[in-house]
């Protein structure tokens, strides 16, 4: 975190400030909370919408009672919503969505209805009300069945869930509202994000929590496909670092893309490894078959996203490994002492 701070101070040229009223969709989740937590570090004004069916209080209990930061319940599928809490901002960041891959190949209509449509609801609301930008999440799995490695922005191939298409749905709207509208926009393509307070329960945890929480209980892990299929792992801090970026370069932009991740890849062999090494535990793992909908490697270029925002990877994929099981290790803790973090 101290890094994170010290990089967003240095950036030149702020363009957010305690004047600055921004919005964060889905921002009691994972990723959302984190970029809350540098926003109240600058000082900004910031609303929370969140539908809290994925998101946790817990992640932004502490920001509650601040004078410059508002929490609403809501839910960006509904249209009344969006327009009401829209009025009064100045920028947005717009994170909520369903993730997941495989559970979108299981429900293709909710995908729709939520990252689409819930979407293009959130530009309109923005282009009603004056929002000056737009910075939004889109995914890796936007480059789909496309082989090059790494992944440049300009080249992408057929999305291979309802997941990816949904992403690329929401970056063509981000484009048409632009040309349209003259709504400015700045999607970032994130690469395999993990670090502390990502879900690690249900049917569709990610990798990264589902690795960390069997390692840490010396259990056995399954591997879907191959060892040897790779990732862009990205600790989050990267991801706040890129978002800070994108919300004060974007403003020069019209509705561009960028790749966030580290430009190095993993397999998920050497993943399974390095969680095992730190932890000190006896683990071993099984391969079965490969997941419908996932793809064998993915790797970023940062090329583009370092030559226009400025970014660059702040911490390592070891390092974040490391922060992530020590946040894991210290909720453990909490849960053996009766301590609940909902």
């Amino acid at each position: 975190m101290m890094i994170l701070r010290n990089k967003i101070l240095s950036i030149g040229d702020c363009s957010i400030n305690k004047d600055t009223h921004i919005l964060v969709t889905g921002g009691a989740g994972f990723i959302g909370s984190h970029i809350i937590d540098s926003l109240m570090y600058l000082g900004c004004r910031v609303t929370c919408l969140d539908n809290l069916i994925t998101g946790k209080l817990s992640n932004i209990e502490k920001h509650l009672h601040k004078e410059n930061f508002e929490f609403i319940k809501g839910d960006i599928r509904d249209f009344q919503t969006c327009i009401k809490i829209c009025k009064e901002i100045d920028m947005i960041v717009h994170l909520a969505a369903i993730g997941n891959v495989p559970r979108s190949l299981l429900s293709p209509l909710l995908y729709h209805d939520v990252n689409v449509t819930g979407s293009l609801n959130i530009f309109e609301a923005a282009r009603q009300n004056g929002v000056k930008l737009i910075v939004y999440a889109s995914s890796s799995s936007v480059y789909g069945n496309h082989k090059t490695l790494p992944k440049v922005e300009d080249k992408i191939g057929l999305p291979q869930s309802p997941y990816a298409e949904s992403k690329s749905f929401v970056e063509q709207y981000a484009k048409m509202y632009n040309v349209c509208y003259g709504l400015k926009s700045v999607g970032l393509r994130y690469f395999n994000v993990f670090g502390p307070r990502q879900l690690s329960e249900g049917a569709y945890v990610a990798v990264i929590p589902k690795f960390i929480k069997l390692i840490t209980k010396s259990e056995d892990v399954i591997i879907n496909g191959s060892e040897r299929i790779s990732r862009d792992f990205t600790f989050v801090d990267n991801v706040v670092y890129a978002n800070i970026l994108a919300l004060q370069k974007g403003d020069s932009l019209k509705a561009e893309v960028f790749n966030v991740g580290c430009g190095e890849s993993i397999t998920l062999g050497e993943l399974f490894s390095e969680i095992k090494r730190q932890q000190g535990t006896c683990s071993s793992y099984q391969v079965v078959d490969f997941r419908e909908g996932d793809i064998k490697h993915s790797l970023a270029s940062i090329e583009k996203s370092r030559a226009i925002l400025g970014y660059t990877p702040i911490v390592k994929f070891n390092e974040g490994i490391k922060e992530t099981l020590d946040y894991w290790n210290q909720m453990q803790k909490k849960i053996e002492y009766g301590v609940s973090d909902d």
